[in-house]
């Protein structure tokens, strides 16, 4: 189910561009102007829990920090439980974890080991603000299938088109993006 323009439109006027941020060159989209915004996140939460009602989910997992704002609450909305994967060392208990590359380095993402209370097979959907260059969340659905759930798909706020993050996560899950920026 895709979102039709007029939604997608209130959706899009409430995410401020804030130039310059956090580097020289960089247009950051910043999504508290939407969270902020009753109209314009209702209609994004409605939007996806439609999309996703039919899915037979057990649990949303969302990816620190600000995947949090839409995985908790959508989780909630669905009747499942919700998951956090976070930066490493965040999380107190057992947790197993993943690398991935930056542009200088590496970063690393966590899960609990029993973060779907030993249901065999779980069907889990991730969720974050954005999709970038695909790291975090190929890391994160890796982590996911790791703990013994399925990522049955990937959903993204926002896809930056020009670093096709998404060609990243293609031969492992499938993804959705509300809104695409060039």
């Amino acid at each position: 189910m895709q979102l039709d323009q007029n939604k997608r439109a209130i959706i899009e006027s409430s995410i401020r561009d804030v130039p310059n941020f956090p580097k020289e060159g960089i247009i950051f989209k910043d999504i508290t102007t939407l969270l902020n915004d009753a109209k314009a996140f209702g209609v994004l939460l409605d939007h996806l829990v439609s999309r996703y009602k039919n899915y037979d989910l057990d649990f949303i997992a969302g990816i620190e920090s600000r995947g949090f704002m839409f995985a908790a609450p959508l989780a909630y909305a669905l009747g499942v439980g919700f998951v956090p994967i976070r930066k490493k060392g965040k999380l107190p208990s057992r947790t197993i974890s993943a690398k991935y590359d930056l542009e200088y380095g590496f970063d690393e993402v966590e899960i609990h080991t029993d973060a779907f209370r030993d249901k065999a097979g779980a069907r889990v959907l991730l969720v974050d603000d954005l999709i970038a260059t695909g790291g975090t969340a190929l890391s994160s659905a890796k982590l996911i299938n790791e703990a013994g759930g399925e990522c049955v798909e990937a959903c993204f706020l926002i896809k930056l088109a020009f670093l096709d993050g998404e060609a990243k996560m293609r031969d492992s899950v499938k993804t959705y993006c509300v809104m695409e920026v060039e």
